[in-house]
């Protein structure tokens, strides 16, 4: 526990000494400040890890950051099950990208490569804020902070305008949802008085909101959530998030910024549990977000875009985890989804990589014999996520979507239908990009090679926990109490469980779930492999659904449409026609008025003695008629303003 402070110490070290001496650090050395950091930082973190597991848990505070009259906020780390799994999936992986990146970045000048790792570091260290925070505030502080960085990482090149304004959108759309998560914060503070996880969730204080404040607070939080984890309405920032680097792709979507929504709601379980309404809203657009995601993944032709989109649907699956109360399984779902994730985004850039930047997949083909490793590590990350037993996926969904049949079947069947169209998608984007014949130019076939031992070293390890990373969530079914990541979490969840009322499937249920899942899984991977390994490009226009599919059914042409349209409109007409015409009016008005009556009093003063002295005589007749006649002068004024 004494030792909590440098997980996140060393990655804000790493970003200082990138950031500040990128002009003077050579790439070798930015390389081993930025993946030195982080390694110390996981070496840490399992320390911590073990520490917790041995039951040492709690808060370790280090100073005031707010102390005023009554009102008083640690900064405070809490390090216990929950914070020491993120801790784990943070740092690890992001270890493993920072690696990844010393090569993928290497055309970079030093300057530019020093900025990137201060970039990431910098990332790192604020989401490691996020999750050990012991209050809101430590937390919302991280929150901030990974919403800065993503900004800064998307619009790395900046010199490109498409990047920086995907970086722009990002930024915005997550300002929105931050928006009511503060709101949610200041409520909170106004009832309580403290932002502390162990003040907020007692008895004693949720007895002081009513079911309609906590219905209330709790739905500000998810709309906080759905910023950050893209779900639906506010999900569209993060396929346009490809524009970073790959590997920062990878970082965001993977293991990091997406899955803050979930740990928030995590963390906040006690306040969800006393919200049945909130809890079906999330389950809601948890599963939409999954099945609508998915659906346009199917149809995109760009490598990174079919990933960013399988990540807004898995994320529509925890937080459908969540909506259920399967609390245990979204977690799960987020370690295993960082895994093969990272593990997919890595792979697409190491192809990117060998093929000279190109990201259309429809130009790519018959890989395979040219990126063993590659194709190797992305095939078993393709079988991860389409929940194939008894790959990674497979455990973590199927707990999912366990649960949600148990809450409502409705639920279960819209999940496992985004469960077959994420099969689909993903051996579809595999079969073009590596089997069948080569579709692209000579000059890239020529260039054709496995990445440098910096890039698959990281796809290796990866490869490695995605395979066997779901054996840590064997069901009851298989093995009574097997399941230890439920085991090793359930303190945290021990408290909302019995506010629950869970309903219990049967084993036999349960294994019929799982058989019938399974075998529609397998059919939809056999028919896309069928399809797509033999794929000839043929460069025509979609039509019909595929090609509203394909635009990802115009939610941008419609938001553009509905809300930038107009409110750029309203800020023309601010700018043109209230501030130029009315504003700048009133105030060069009043500085013509100025000159123009300055030009014609200055007349008055002619130079001729003679109008001078006539001036004077006037002035001494109209003081003396004022000074013998004030009476009546005051009598006049007084009767006009009575």
């Amino acid at each position: 526990m004494s030792l909590a402070y440098l997980v996140p110490l060393f990655p804000l070290i790493g970003f200082l000494i990138n950031g500040l001496f990128r002009k003077q650090l050579s790439k070798t050395a930015t390389g081993i400040v930025g993946c030195g950091a982080l390694l110390l930082s996981f070496i840490i973190s399992l320390i911590l890890f073990f520490d917790v597991k041995a039951g040492n848990t709690g808060v370790a505070a280090y100073f005031d950051f707010i102390n005023v009259a009554s009102f008083k906020v640690p900064f405070a780390f809490q390090i216990d099950q929950l914070s020491s799994i993120f801790l784990l999936i943070i740092t690890g992986v992001g270890f493993l990208i920072h690696v990844y990146s010393t090569s993928y970045m290497h055309d970079e000048t030093a300057p530019h490569f020093a900025r990137y790792f201060s970039y990431l570091n910098l990332f790192v260290f604020s989401m490691l804020l996020l999750v050990m925070g012991a209050n809101y505030l430590i937390m919302f502080i991280g929150w901030e902070g990974v919403g800065l960085c993503s900004y800064l990482l998307i619009g790395y090149w900046f010199k490109n305008t498409n990047y920086t304004y995907a970086a722009k959108k990002a930024f915005v759309m997550n300002r929105i949802g931050d928006f009511g998560f503060l709101i949610a914060l200041f409520w909170i503070l106004s009832k309580l008085g403290t932002l502390t996880y162990s003040e907020v969730f007692t008895q004693a204080s949720l007895a002081k909101f009513t079911p309609k404040e906590i219905t209330a607070i709790t739905l500000l939080l998810f709309v906080g959530a759905t910023g950050k984890s893209a779900q639906i309405p506010l999900y569209t920032w993060l396929p346009d998030a490809m524009a970073g680097p790959t590997p920062v792709s990878a970082l965001i979507h993977a293991a990091t910024m997406v899955t803050a929504g979930i740990y928030m709601i995590a963390r906040s379980n006690l306040l969800y549990v006393l919200a049945p309404c909130t809890n079906q809203i999330i389950a809601i657009i948890g599963v939409a977000t999954a099945v609508f995601a998915a659906t346009i993944a199917v149809q995109q032709n760009d490598i990174k875009k079919v990933l960013a989109y399988s990540t807004v649907s898995q994320l529509g699956y925890m937080f459908l985890g969540l909506g259920v109360g399967s609390y245990g399984g979204a977690i799960f779902h987020v370690m295993t989804h960082a895994f093969f994730k990272a593990l997919l985004f890595l792979g697409a850039g190491s192809v990117i990589h060998a093929m000279g930047g190109e990201q259309d997949s429809r130009k790519m083909g018959g890989l395979k014999k040219f990126m063993p490793i590659t194709h190797i590590t992305f095939l078993l990350a393709c079988f991860a996520i389409a929940g194939v037993p008894p790959f990674s996926g497979f455990f973590s969904k199927d707990e999912i979507l366990a649960a949600a049949y148990a809450s409502n079947p409705v639920l279960y069947y819209f999940g496992l239908f985004g469960a077959l169209l994420t099969a689909f998608y993903m051996f579809r984007i595999y079969a073009m990009t590596f089997l069948g014949s080569f579709r692209g130019t000579h000059e890239q076939e020529h260039h054709l090679h496995e990445s440098p031992s910096a890039m698959t070293f990281p796809l290796i390890v990866l490869a490695i926990l995605a395979v066997v990373a779901g054996f840590l969530g064997i069901p009851e079914v298989f093995a009574p109490n097997a399941n230890a990541l439920e085991n090793f979490l359930s303190p945290i969840f021990a408290a909302s469980k019995p506010l629950q009322h869970l309903n219990e499937l049967s084993h036999t249920t349960e294994i019929i779930l799982m058989v019938i899942s399974t075998v529609l899984i397998l059919v939809s991977i056999v028919w896309a492999w069928t399809k797509f390994s033999k794929y000839k490009y043929e460069n025509k226009e979609t039509t019909g659904l595929a090609k509203v599919l394909e635009n990802k059914w115009y939610v941008d042409e419609l938001y553009n449409a509905v809300i930038v349209s107009p409110l750029l409109a309203f800020a023309a007409f601010l700018k043109n026609v209230v501030e130029k015409s009315f504003i700048d009016g009133i105030v060069n008005g009043v500085g013509k008025f100025l000159q123009y009556s300055s030009r014609k009093i200055r007349l008055v003063q002619s130079g001729y003695v003679g109008g001078y002295i006539l001036l004077m005589v006037f002035s001494f007749v109209i003081l003396f008629l004022l000074y013998w006649n004030q009476g009546y002068i005051i009598y006049f004024f007084g009767k006009i303003f009575k």
